[in-house]
């Protein structure tokens, strides 16, 4: 029998393996832009200009732009978001510190800058190809949908700002603490 016991990939047909082989370069190339965080939000920023000229200029597609926001929201609710979050979650596991005598516990998100970027760039890129479909615009008046999400918005940040105020915790990096202590008088500049 030929077929038993042999390799898997041999047997793959020619199709699948110029897609595993594409799947594959597009890994590589987006695992070489996990170090440059500054250039990926900046494609990013620029293919939300580029959707949103996109719905400016052909007048529609509001239904498309409030879902993209109403997921960029849940995105972001994640990202500002811990692991474990310690009112949902009372395990014995990492927790943030409540008291300035409790142990640094580093602030861990429950998604990823990566996987926030990966994602939010993915919904612009799908709500950009879908405004070239007319069955997804749906006639609706966008002021009440915006003003909807910005209500959603607003309520949405204020209780996440609340959680974070409760159990102060900052899911930003501001840098390395420095220490403003003593400094040394005796030090001499010397120009060589």
């Amino acid at each position: 029998m030929e077929g038993v016991g042999g390799d898997a990939a041999s047997m793959a047909s020619p199709v699948q393996q110029r897609a595993n082989e594409a799947w594959r370069l597009y890994q590589y190339y987006l695992d070489k832009t996990t170090p440059h965080a500054v250039n990926r939000w900046i494609g990013t920023l620029v293919i939300a200009v580029i959707y949103c000229l996109r719905v400016f200029y052909v007048q529609g597609f509001y239904i498309i732009s409030y879902a993209l926001g109403i997921y960029v929201l849940n995105l972001l609710i994640g990202f500002l978001s811990p692991l474990v979050d310690p009112e949902l979650d009372a395990s014995d596991g990492p927790m943030l510190p409540t008291k300035g005598s409790d142990e640094f516990k580093p602030f861990i998100r429950r998604l990823p800058e990566f996987k926030f970027w990966y994602s939010m760039t993915k919904a612009f890129c799908i709500a950009f190809v879908m405004t070239f479909f007319s069955f997804f615009d749906i006639p609706v008046f966008w002021p009440i949908l915006l003003f909807y999400w910005i209500v959603l918005f607003v309520l949405t940040m204020r209780r996440q700002i609340a959680h974070m105020m409760k159990y102060k915790y900052i899911p930003f990096n501001l840098g390395k603490q420095k220490y403003g202590g003593k400094k040394a008088s005796g030090s001499r500049s010397r120009a060589d």
